[in-house]
């Protein structure tokens, strides 16, 4: 081939994902950086599917959402601590919750392409040891002393500073442009589409059952890996009920009326890491690795939650993916009707539903509550912000590899800023 012939698309293949159990913040990884959680799972990867060996895998592509300046290089590091060759290339990529997955359409690109042969991806994060930055009026006074010309002007500098300096910035989850939380912006969308508290607490007791089941038949013995003491995702309640979750006071939306969602319903702080390798279909077979899906088409959106159509429920700050999936499926030729499974990424009760009720506003047909997040999903595991994507693309590989016959599943990952990044897998 020419350097100038466009090159020819090839298939991408799910070959197989690694994960830590997710922690609840403060927990058993309360001491565990971004970049040990991620080696540990980027490790298991390894050491499972003999990739120890020079040049076995193309390169390494993942993020965090709450990084360290320590973190600024992440995945090199986390490659450079690993037991992956350490010529392995490896770059950062950020998309607030929906990393973990951008990450996978990243090195999917290169796949496609012709660019490498091989990857992982995936992302970490820890919200026990989130950063604490400088009070900015400190920032300010010790820069001004540094650039001071001499010991006198250094000295009148640093004699400004007052005990309110000494006060850290703590990283907030709240909306630069809004200042409201993430939970703040869900009670709002929740109560324009009339999301139903029962309906809420039905979908979280749900996830957690779901989770629960796919642990006892062994679903996670090659997905999971222990980690600090840990076995299984610490959020996890096998015990849960609607009737339970009801008896939970609501922490967001107070301020209006008829508030509707706890912390029950919604997802915890959580660390924990997760990773996907992804491969060529010559790739994987010259190694022997089975594919258990492929990645065929993804789609990335963000709506304007600060000046646009908020009150109608068009805007909201997670309802990118009530506009990516429409647009995915039309380009694919689909419907929701031709999906086996859905995966929708459940940063809480109510923003799922309401992307579920937006899907079918748009003309899209009714999701089948039984294929929809059949292992459970974030309101049980967790949500380590990066990691998301990552967990649920492994998922559900996994469960298109089990059925008998051709499959194809759905993801849906909302995130921070307004944003939305969607995909299809498919198994023939």
């Amino acid at each position: 081939m020419s350097p100038l012939e466009p090159p020819v698309a090839r298939r991408v293949a799910i070959v197989a994902g690694s994960r830590v159990p997710f922690a609840r913040s403060d927990g058993p990884y309360a001491t565990a950086s971004n970049q040990e959680m991620l080696t540990a799972a980027l490790d298991a990867l390894v050491e499972r599917h003999g990739l120890q060996e020079p040049g076995a895998v193309g390169e390494f592509v993942a993020g965090a959402v709450l990084k360290h300046a320590r973190d600024f290089n992440l995945a090199r590091e986390t490659v450079l601590g690993s037991k992956l060759d350490p010529r392995t290339p490896a770059y950062d990529i950020q998309q607030a919750c929906g990393t973990g997955l951008q990450a996978v359409v990243a090195a999917a690109n290169k796949i496609t392409l012709g660019q490498t042969d091989s990857a992982i991806a995936g992302g970490a994060d820890t919200a026990s040891d989130a950063p604490l930055g400088v009070n900015d009026g400190l920032r300010r006074i010790l820069l001004e002393a540094r650039r001071a010309k001499s010991a006198g002007a250094r000295l009148k500098a640093l004699a400004r500073i007052r005990p309110a300096h000494l006060v850290p910035d703590i990283p907030r989850n709240a909306e630069p442009r809004t200042g409201l939380s993430m939970g703040e912006h869900a009670a709002v969308t929740a109560r324009v589409w009339g999301v139903s508290r029962e309906a809420q607490d039905e979908l979280a007791a749900t996830s957690h059952q779901r989770l629960a089941a796919a642990y006892e038949r062994g679903f996670f013995d090659d997905l999971v890996v222990p980690f600090r003491g840990l076995a299984r995702d610490q959020n996890l309640r096998p015990d849960s009920t609607a009737a339970k979750l009801a008896a939970l006071k609501p922490v967001f939306g107070l301020k209006g009326p008829e508030p509707t969602m706890t912390a029950g319903n919604s997802t915890p702080l959580t660390d924990g890491a997760a990773v996907v390798l992804l491969a060529s279909e010559e790739w994987a077979e010259a190694r022997g690795l089975p594919v258990l899906a492929y990645l065929t088409a993804y789609e990335t959106a963000a709506v304007d939650f600060v000046r646009g159509d908020v009150a109608q429920g068009e805007d909201g700050l997670l309802m990118a993916p009530a506009h990516a999936v429409p647009r995915m499926l039309e380009r694919a030729g689909l419907g929701i009707e031709d999906f086996d499974l859905v995966e929708i990424h459940e940063a809480f009760a109510s923003q799922v539903l309401a992307t579920l009720a937006a899907w079918e506003k748009r003309g899209l047909a009714p999701v089948d509550r039984a294929r929809l997040n059949v292992t459970g999903s974030s309101l049980a595991t967790g949500h380590p912000f990066a990691a998301t994507g990552a967990r649920i693309v492994a998922t559900l590989a996994k469960l298109l590899a089990e059925r008998e016959g051709p499959g194809r599943g759905l993801i849906s990952v909302c995130a921070a800023g307004g944003q939305g990044v969607t995909a299809i897998l498919e198994r023939p």
